[in-house]
């Protein structure tokens, strides 16, 4: 059984006019919503890494093999040292300085003195020798052994002396920032073109500091700005025409998503979360960008608009993702069977067992796609990383917990899914249950029409759902005052029979204010509040004015003291429940009911509802229109089918 592909955006009582004749207007409408999508690129664009390969998957550890393609460079760059051959040549130089004391004047004598601590200090360090600077500026190199403490000289000549050498801080840091600013921190280049690895080569200990010299350069060489580095900037213009291609699908296949900005708000939005989110795992391990739950872009999407629409920006927002990634190909092609697979296996949300069911169908996808690539890419699976397949169960559960998601969604934009129909339908609800109560023979009436109009929707592949519920609750406002309804009265007298027919046409036209009241009252969706207002239209309460034109002439009567507000239909579904309602009304007052009595009765209500122009803002086509006619005609003639009449058994005395 098809589904309908269209879901609630297209219903909303705010859409606009398409043939406004105020250019500026529409002028500044697209506007605003080109600036969105720029808006988007730039969002992209900020928490776009700054470096074009992914560190992550460079590091790939010692002894291992590349897993991926040839790796060239691409410009020139230096090879950096490790920290701990940075260490270790610092404490080189630093062994090898020799220390500056000064000679305190007027403390000259024939022995060069230090302090007991500095001594100690200096052999600790295992220094042989000192520079000792004289008054006059002078330097000389006295070996360590030469030097006296004051406990030595006391021992050898027993005089009593005090140190003569002070340490010269100053000079020493001189000397230790001079020789640590000449020491190098890198060893050697790698040109353009060379090549670092090729795939498949086991990773040594050089090759892996070549591979983490190659992303301190691509940081830095991002970092400087200018014209050194342009591919954030090239990032942007692609993330822009991206976004300008979806503009044009909008516009061309979905123009009433694309004319309402607070529904394109609601499909970018729901897409830049999903980049924003994959940006922000790469920073911190590639691996984890597989947790992110992509497949809520077509899952979402499918669940308010419909099929394509979800595939299409599953696409653009895969592809966003993906040109930030080190393996855009990889990445998009697992991505986009992902998507597909969503799609095509999300045909009715209103069960809680579907979206289980797709999450499952996503998950064997994303494995089996995964694992199928990884090794047509590296002919072996020695190199995959099982954590992968964690992450994709994670990746799962995130997708199941999508209900909150489009109950969250459904409050911010006013949407509907069809969890949300499915719940309304349930004639257990209060409300339902105060409607059977309150006006017994207009629920049964919403029954009738609610499954004539079902049918009708099936077979022109509208929203059969969508329309089940409107019909459900497209007289609720003959609560207020039910006697006034022939289906309500049980045989007894008309109330509004001892009114003037502009009186009772008013009291009957009420229903539809009152029925909107009442929904806004319970917090129905406006969606349902449109099936409420659309289902008479604009049409003539017709027994009332033709009774008032006999009595006072044509010419005499205000047709519009007799019609009904409005507005008209704009959807095929709302015309639909038009069309259901007044022929189950119109069935109930047939004298016999014959495949030719009912035939008629369908083409003349369909008839003149077409020639007052009650389905003119719809998208029904005549085709619709004729499938609509036969299955009405189809199900009227089920539910009022003749019985056979069953025999009797004899009666005893006629034996």
């Amino acid at each position: 059984m098809k589904t309908h592909e269209w879901t609630t955006f297209t219903y909303l009582r705010d859409l606009p006019v398409f043939n406004a004749t105020s250019r500026r207007r529409a002028f500044f409408s697209h506007l605003a919503k080109a600036l969105i999508l720029v808006l988007v690129a730039l969002v992209a664009w900020l928490f776009y890494p700054r470096f074009s390969h992914d560190a992550s998957s460079m590091l790939v550890e010692v002894g291992k093999p590349w897993p991926y393609d040839k790796l060239t460079a691409e410009f020139d760059f230096p090879i950096y040292k490790t920290d701990a051959q940075i260490q270790q040549e610092k404490d080189d130089l630093l062994s090898s300085l020799t220390p500056c004391y000064r000679l305190i004047p007027g403390r000259e004598t024939r022995w060069m003195v230090l302090s007991v601590a500095d001594m100690e200090q200096l052999q600790n360090d295992h220094y042989k020798a000192i520079s000792i600077v004289s008054p006059d500026h002078t330097a000389r190199t006295v070996l360590l052994r030469n030097i006296y403490t004051p406990k030595t000289v006391y021992l050898e000549t027993g005089e009593e002396v005090i140190p003569n050498l002070q340490n010269d801080t100053l000079a020493n840091n001189n000397i230790r920032r001079t020789v640590l600013m000449n020491l190098s921190e890198t060893q050697g280049m790698v040109q353009a073109g060379e090549k670092i690895i090729d795939k498949g080569e086991i990773v040594s200990p050089a090759t892996h500091q070549i591979l983490v010299s190659l992303i301190k350069a691509e940081a830095e060489r991002n970092t400087e700005g200018g014209l050194t580095n342009m591919s954030g900037f090239f990032y942007f213009l692609l993330v822009l025409l991206v976004m300008g291609f979806l503009a044009v699908y909008l516009i061309i296949f979905r123009p009433r998503l694309w004319a309402v900005k607070s529904l394109l708000f609601f499909a970018l939005l729901l897409s830049i979360i999903i980049v924003i989110s994959s940006l922000l795992f790469r920073f911190t391990d590639r691996q984890w960008v597989w947790v992110v739950p992509i497949a809520w872009v077509p899952i979402l999407t499918r669940v308010f608009f419909d099929s394509r629409t979800a595939f299409f920006l599953h696409l653009a927002t895969s592809l966003i993702v993906a040109l930030a990634s080190s393996q855009p190909f990889f990445f998009f092609f697992v991505q986009v069977c992902a998507g597909g697979i969503a799609v095509a296996t999300l045909w009715d949300v209103s069960q809680r067992a579907q979206l289980a069911q797709t999450a499952g169908w996503v998950l064997a996808t994303y494995v089996s796609t995964y694992t199928i690539f990884f090794f047509y890419s590296n002919g072996t699976f020695e190199t995959i990383d099982p954590r992968i397949y964690f992450l994709f169960a994670i990746n799962a559960v995130l997708i199941v917990c999508a209900y909150g998601v489009i109950y969250l969604f459904e409050k911010m934009f006013r949407l509907v899914s069809s969890i949300t129909l499915v719940e309304l339908t349930n004639i257990n609800s209060q409300l339902m249950h105060d409607f059977a109560e309150t006006a017994p023979g207009t629920f049964q009436h919403s029954l009738q029409v609610s499954n004539l109009a079902t049918s009708a929707a099936r077979a022109i592949e509208a929203n059969a759902l969508l329309v089940r519920t409107g019909a459900l609750y497209h007289d609720i406002g003959k609560m207020t005052n039910p006697q006034n309804f022939t289906e309500n009265q049980s045989g007894g007298e008309n109330p509004l029979l001892k009114l003037s027919n502009k009186e009772a046409a008013q009291i009957v036209i009420s229903h539809v204010a009152e029925g909107e009241r009442i929904a806004r009252h319970y917090h129905l969706p406006e969606v349902i509040i449109h099936f409420i207002t659309t289902h008479h239209g604009t049409s003539l309460t017709r027994y009332f004015y033709n009774t008032e034109v006999r009595l006072l002439g044509a010419d005499k009567v205000n047709p519009a003291d007799f019609s009904y507000p409005g507005p008209r239909p704009q959807t095929k579904e709302a015309a639909i429940l038009m069309m259901a309602d007044a022929i189950e009304a119109r069935s109930r007052s047939l004298t016999e009911y014959t495949e030719q009595s009912i035939s008629t009765m369908v083409d003349d209500m369909i008839d003149l509802q077409m020639q007052s122009g009650q389905f003119s803002d719809t998208q029904l086509s005549f085709r619709d229109v004729e499938t609509l006619r036969r299955v009405f005609k189809e199900r009227l003639m089920l539910i009022y089918h003749h019985r056979i009449q069953y025999p009797e058994l004899p009666k005893e005395e006629d034996k």
